[in-house]
């Protein structure tokens, strides 16, 4: 089989991509290892930063997300007993965010690629990448849903396929450097059926641990506690898990807190990565398969939509105008936005999280960069900026 750019990885990146070059007449194939039905499934994350939204408008895939997604103008701080608000639209000129589930824009885009005839391979698991280094039509071979094995070839591959995925790995060491830090601590995250407690997310500093409330729907919460790295998650049944919010999100959310069901529950390692460049020939890095952020700045997925933004736009320079600049630079205008996400997800993360050994000095910086935060215009004006979003390249 033969398309002009191949894209590995049915996520957020590689199905953005894939419908912005079918748009513009460029023919792509997505392969995806996991069944449509897992893939719509996976929970991840919901919070979209304003140019995101402004993406996924122009490209025509933002109907139900307008419909159903939730506005915020605005998150909640509470620390030392207190509850402060950031008021992002005053502070930035009325940009604001959405709350809208990844995996419900994943079953928007998927039905979207393929009510206009996009070839998306479920169950098609790439094996091996070959020639990208140095072969004008580099071959992606996958193992097709009937267990054989097929080759696909490309004028180029998008790796849209996560930290784990073949892209990354296929990567020579010593062609990249790879940054990275792990932080000693996780999430535990929880999607109820509960009502929110607030109509905006609600950022948590406390004595045991950090915590966050956020919402899906007016009837599904997203709720969140900081627990140690390697937790086993027998460890946190229901009830003890509905105890730590109520003690974390303080009495004004505990009081209207009511334990519902548990539709999911998994515990998540907090990581930086970062690899450079996210080019290789005709190999381009997208998303988490070019570099990971702690979720506590709401940043993975938006950071996946501005790599997407960049590369669809250079591919497009490729295929229309026969130009090759924005190509040449696509990992440096990324990595350029990268590294500010990265930033600004680590001090989110810093400023929040209790960390194992913190002195008693330490807490007492943390609270004084949080008691300045809040009191302080240009402080919060900082905060608020990284979050609805930097501008897009």
């Amino acid at each position: 089989m033969q398309t002009q750019v191949a894209i590995i990885g049915a996520g957020p990146a590689g199905l953005l991509l894939s419908h912005l070059l079918a748009r513009e007449g460029i023919d792509n194939v997505v392969l995806e290892r996991h069944s449509r039905v897992h893939v719509e499934a996976r929970i991840r994350a919901g919070v979209l930063e304003e140019t995101t939204v402004e993406v996924l408008e122009r490209a025509g895939l933002a109907a139900r997300l307008k419909r159903e997604g939730l506005r915020h103008t605005g998150i909640q701080i509470r620390f030392a007993g207190t509850r402060h608000r950031i008021d992002f639209a005053s502070l930035t000129g009325g940009r604001t965010i959405t709350v809208y589930g990844q995996h419900e824009l994943i079953k928007d885009m998927i039905a979207a690629r393929l009510a206009a005839g996009g070839r998306i391979l479920f169950e098609c698991p790439a094996v091996a990448l070959e020639g990208f280094l140095d072969c004008s039509r580099p071959v992606v071979r996958y193992q097709s849903s009937g267990g054989r094995e097929e080759a696909l070839m490309a004028d180029f591959i998008a790796g849209c396929d996560g930290h784990h995925g073949i892209t990354r790995a296929s990567v020579p060491r010593e062609a990249c450097r790879v940054f990275e830090r792990s932080y000693p601590f996780g999430w535990l995250g929880i999607l109820a059926e509960t009502p929110p407690v607030s109509d905006e997310l609600i950022y948590c500093h406390h004595d045991r641990g950090f915590a966050l409330f956020s919402m899906r729907s007016p009837t599904l919460s997203r709720l969140y506690v900081q627990c140690a790295a390697d937790d086993p998650l027998d460890d946190w049944p229901d009830a003890r898990v509905w105890d730590e919010l109520a003690m974390r999100l303080g009495p004004e959310a505990a009081h209207p807190l009511v334990p519902g069901p548990v539709r999911e529950k998994s515990i998540a390692r907090l990581r930086s990565c970062v690899i450079e460049p996210m080019r290789f020939g005709r190999l381009f890095l997208a998303g988490d398969a070019a570099h990971i952020v702690p979720p506590t700045g709401a940043k993975g997925l938006n950071l996946a939509v501005a790599d997407i933004h960049v590369l669809a736009r250079a591919l497009r320079a490729h295929y229309r105008e026969g130009q090759s600049d924005l190509l040449d630079t696509y990992s440096g205008i990324c990595l350029n936005r990268v590294w500010k996400v990265e930033r600004f997800s680590w001090w989110m993360t810093a400023l929040l999280h209790k960390f194992p050994g913190l002195s008693a000095f330490d807490e007492r910086l943390q609270l004084a960069e949080l008691s300045y935060l809040v009191s302080s215009r240009a402080a919060a004006t900082t905060l608020a900026e990284n979050y609805v979003g930097l501008p897009l390249a």
